[in-house]
C-alpha cells in the first residue's frame, strides 16, 4: 500500500484490515508508518521505501515476501501533486512528478507481479484521477499527465495478465478532501470548486477506500482493466 500515509492511503489501510488483510504500510516517513500498521487490527508492519528507486522497490517486497509469505494485493496511491500549467512547470518538476507517480507505479508492479503470477491470483489498484480525462481543471501540465500515463499502465498491466488470475484497475477521483484540497489549493479556490462540483461537496478519503475494498474481493475478478470514475458527475460517460 504506497502512500500508506496519507490522507487517501490511511483509509485504504483501514477498511483493507478491518476485512482481516495484513497490510504493508509505505511511505517514505518509517515512524509514521510504523505507527499506522500498529493501530491495524491485523498483523501490518510499516515500511520505508523510495519508489522511484528501483533497488529500494525490490528489497522492499522481498522484505515484504519473507515476512508474509507473498503478495496478493497491491495498491498504489503515492503521488504528488502539481497546478502548475505547462509555461510555469521546469523539467526540474516535471521529472519530479513523473518519477513519484508514473515511475513508482511501474516499480512496485514489476516486482510485485511475479509473486502474484506464482499464485495465480492478484489484484492490482491504481490511483488515477479525474484529470486524466478532463484535461485537469485545477491540476498542472505534469500531474495531469502522469495520471494519464497511470490510466495506460493499468490498462497495459491488465492486458498482460488477465489469464494469470490477476486483476488491475485504477481509480479516478475527483478533490479529495486530502492534503492536495485542503493544502495545495487556496481557500478561494475550494469555495469556487464548492459551488461547480455538481453535489455541492468533496469527496472523502473513506468513499476512495470502499471503492478499493470492492476493487480488491475475489468477487470482482472478472473486473480488470477498468478505470472507476469517482467524480460527484463532473463528468459521465
Amino acid at each position: 500500500m504506497t502512500g500508506g500515509c496519507g490522507g487517501i492511503g490511511a483509509a485504504v489501510c483501514r477498511y483493507l484490515a478491518d476485512d482481516g488483510m495484513n497490510v504493508v504500510v509505505v511511505d517514505l516517513d518509517q515512524k509514521r508508518c510504523d505507527e499506522l500498521a500498529h493501530s491495524l487490527s491485523t498483523k501490518s508492519i510499516g515500511l520505508s521505501i523510495n519508489i522511484t528507486n528501483e533497488k529500494a522497490v525490490a528489497e522492499g517486497v522481498k522484505k515484504v515476501v519473507e515476512t508474509f509469505g507473498t503478495v496478493n494485493v497491491l495498491i498504489n496511491v503515492a503521488g504528488i501533486l502539481s497546478n502548475n500549467k505547462i509555461q510555469e512547470t521546469d523539467v526540474a518538476e516535471w521529472n519530479k512528478v513523473m518519477a513519484v507517480n508514473v515511475t513508482g507505479t511501474f516499480l512496485m508492479t514489476k516486482f510485485v507481479v511475479p509473486h502474484m503470477v506464482a499464485q495465480k491470483w492478484g489484484r492490482i489498484v491504481n490511483l488515477s484521477s479525474w484529470a486524466w480525462k478532463s484535461g485537469g481543471l485545477t491540476a498542472g501540465t505534469v500531474y495531469t499527465t502522469s495520471k494519464g500515463s497511470v490510466t495506460s499502465f493499468t490498462f497495459s498491466v491488465a492486458r498482460q495478465y488477465a489469464d494469470k488470475g490477476i486483476t488491475c484497475n485504477a481509480i479516478a477521483p475527483c478533490y479529495v478532501m486530502s492534503k492536495m484540497v485542503s493544502e495545495q489549493l487556496t481557500a478561494k479556490q475550494r469555495a469556487e470548486l464548492l459551488e461547480k462540483i455538481p453535489v455541492h461537496r468533496f469527496c472523502e478519503p473513506e468513499e476512495i477506500a470502499h471503492c478499493t475494498r470492492f476493487l480488491v474481493h475475489d468477487m470482482s475478478g472478472f473486473i480488470t482493466g477498468e478505470v472507476l470514475d469517482v467524480n460527484a458527475g463532473f463528468q459521465m460517460d
